[in-house]
């Protein structure tokens, strides 16, 4: 008959009762049908390796070396395995736990004492005992800690994602810059060659007695004016390498860069009607769903704290005084018993630890909510700047081109004597200032790209032919890295 009882509730405890507390449900979310910006179709949009898009084997590179020394990465890493032996011990619970001890031991009792020793004296003592013990889940509590702690789990792996792509991107970002200043470098460098150039012409036409020492003079001043710019720029390289140096994991040092332009870089083509559950992939959205589902279970738990707990325990085993008979049958010994734990006052902590995981769900969800309405502001914001990027550096390309061609005009009106020199100090200057601000935002658009990329959670791989046709390039005779 004990056999029989502890079978069944064996049995209901595995099959388990409905676990009290609310299941989980995805709240709903108003999403928008679609961007301000409606950019041209694709078809393919599931891709992690996004920065290959780029085609550049420098930041792929760099990037596969961030991704293995860099600390937050192998600090997310080890928080992930931390988690994992979090819900190791917590899903334990719900099993039998078994456990063996064996002894043995020879005591000698005073035969002057107050109780005198029995013969014999000394004696042996020798234990083997087993012993289980279980408790019925009728309730669902340990069901629902061991999916809080599931949940737990695979919300340190989503933030493992996130540390893995915030690294990807600033790395990319940081790499793109450093592009960015070197070729603002070669423009101020080709710009002082210029007016180097101009310099020295200006002092022979002075010394002949063509021009004034005024205009000798304007042209120095317009030389040592870009000349600063160098150490400038120069000192912004070494920072940004030291910067991207920390990604990686290393020292600071020098970063090996072989083409300093953007040029050679690819614009991946953006794919338009972009579906507002592509976001679902964004790992800090997950983990804030994996972080409300766990708060959600935890509600359970403290439900079912207020219903009985129910225990089973048993113990089978030997003892002899003999190690011989250790094993016979009369040694045997063995206990099953079960016991019943009711809470009936407990000053409302009860009540109170419900109260708390309650308001800890409702922060989850509104941390749900708001995670991923920053993520549409992302994504749209993103858009909208790789969009007019495109059109302003149009517009930019021009400018350079008429700026150039100005520049050519004013020196020949000078050269003739129909202009004086400020014309050509004017035309340079506007000439280098376009130049400059044509390479930072060409610039931008890549990085604005790669932040677009980390807004949609890792990017799209196109099937389309790649974006060329519309990718800005610098005119005939204004390459931003030639000056």
């Amino acid at each position: 008959m004990r056999k029989t009882l502890l079978a069944i509730a064996i049995g209901a405890a595995l099959g388990g009762c409905a676990a009290v507390g609310p299941d989980y449900q995805r709240p709903a979310v108003e999403t928008p049908t679609n961007w301000q910006i409606d950019i041209r179709q694709a078809n393919d949009l599931a891709n992690t390796r996004w920065w290959e898009q780029f085609q550049d084997p420098v930041l792929d590179n760099l990037v596969q070396t961030a991704l293995q020394e860099n600390k937050d990465v192998q600090i997310a890493a080890a928080r992930v395995e931390e988690y994992m032996g979090r819900y190791g011990v917590t899903r334990s619970a719900q099993f039998p736990q078994v456990g063996a001890d064996a002894d043995g031991a020879r005591t000698r009792s005073s035969e002057n004492g107050a109780s005198p020793a029995t013969s014999p004296n000394p004696i042996n003592t020798y234990d083997v005992n087993l012993g289980v013990s279980f408790e019925l889940d009728l309730w669902g509590k340990l069901r629902r800690a061991t999916e809080a702690a599931r949940a737990d789990l695979l919300a340190s792996e989503e933030a493992r994602r996130t540390v893995i792509l915030s690294l990807v991107s600033q790395v990319a970002s940081s790499y793109l810059r450093l592009l960015d200043y070197d070729t603002r470098l070669g423009i101020t460098r080709a710009t002082l060659e210029t007016r180097r150039e101009s310099m020295r012409i200006n002092r022979l036409r002075f010394q002949v007695g063509l021009t004034s020492e005024m205009d000798y003079q304007q042209a120095v001043s317009e030389y040592q004016n870009a000349a600063v710019q160098v150490p400038a720029l120069e000192q912004l390289i070494v920072q940004q390498e030291n910067a991207i140096n920390l990604l990686l994991g290393r020292n600071p040092g020098p970063i090996t860069h072989s083409d300093h332009t953007l040029k050679r870089l690819t614009l991946p083509q953006i794919p338009g009607g972009l579906p507002s559950d592509l976001l679902e992939r964004r790992p800090d959205i997950r983990q804030a769903e994996q972080q409300l589902i766990a708060a959600n279970a935890q509600i359970g738990v403290a439900k079912a704290a207020f219903f009985p707990s129910i225990s089973l325990t048993g113990a089978f085993g030997t003892a002899s005084t003999e190690f011989s008979d250790l094993f016979n049958g009369p040694s045997r010994a063995w206990q099953f018993a079960g016991q019943l734990t009711q809470p009936i006052f407990t000053g409302g902590a009860l009540t109170g630890q419900l109260h708390v995981a309650e308001a800890v769900q409702k922060q989850a969800v509104l941390n749900y909510q708001q995670v991923i309405q920053t993520a549409f502001s992302e994504v749209d914001n993103n858009l909208v700047a790789v969009t007019k990027l495109q059109q302003q550096l149009g517009d930019e390309q021009a400018q350079v081109q008429a700026l150039a061609r100005y520049l050519e005009l004013a020196n020949l009106r000078y050269k003739n004597g129909y202009s004086d020199y400020l014309t050509v100090v004017d035309a340079e200057r506007n000439l280098y200032t376009a130049q400059l601000q044509y390479a930072q935002d060409y610039a931008n658009l890549f990085i604005a790209m790669v932040d677009l990329y980390k807004a949609m959670g890792g990017g799209w791989v196109q099937v389309a032919e790649q974006m060329t046709s519309d990718q800005p390039q610098p005119p005939a005779g204004t390459d931003p890295a030639a000056g």
